[in-house]
């Protein structure tokens, strides 16, 4: 590779970062070739974006952002790195690392690491709590619901109150009669 194709790499890579607020660090060695592309076919299917890179350039495109993610350099690229990007969900990732696990009965690809709105995880034990985390969108859906609760009852009360108020009302006359 050039320099010059280097040099594009690292400027594409930075920009794929910067697009994207969550991505994490993964390592499929060892995996077979059959189970890298079922892999990444899962990684398609769920809306994720699963490339492979060298460490340096991953390094490079790093130190070109705003962000500190010199904590990466030493626990996260060594050996076998693969990226999977995420635009929406900062758990997709880690539910699509855990599904395949799943799905092919073993411990790889392995966590390394992920930077979810430049919050840093290290380490293949963070991944139980990254899958998780609830999504942006799941997270207003909470709110809102607890917004509408207190409503929902006021209304519930007072529809219930108005069958009540009308029994009432009706046992009243019936009894002014007899």
């Amino acid at each position: 590779m050039t320099k010059q194709e280097k040099t594009q790499v690292i400027s594409d890579l930075a920009e794929k970062f910067a697009e994207n607020n969550n991505f994490y660090f993964a390592d499929a060695s060892g995996l077979t070739v059959a189970e890298i592309n079922n892999f990444r076919r899962l990684c398609y299917e769920k809306g994720v974006e699963y490339n492979v890179y060298k460490n340096t350039l991953i390094k490079k495109a790093l130190d070109t952002l705003n962000t500190d993610y010199s904590s990466f350099d030493d626990a996260v690229l060594k050996g076998f790195t693969g990226i999977i990007f995420s635009k929406e969900s900062g758990n997709l990732p880690a539910k699509v690392i855990k599904e395949f696990r799943k799905a092919e009965g073993g411990e790889k690809p392995i966590f390394k690491g992920a930077s979810i709105d430049t919050d840093l995880f290290i380490g293949n034990d963070q991944l139980d709590a990254l899958s998780k985390l609830k999504s942006k969108f799941e997270l207003i859906g909470d709110v809102i619901m607890l917004l509408q609760s207190p409503a929902n009852n006021v209304v519930s009360a007072l529809q219930s109150g108005q069958n009540k108020l009308a029994g009432i009302m009706k046992t009243l006359s019936e009894r002014e009669e007899a």
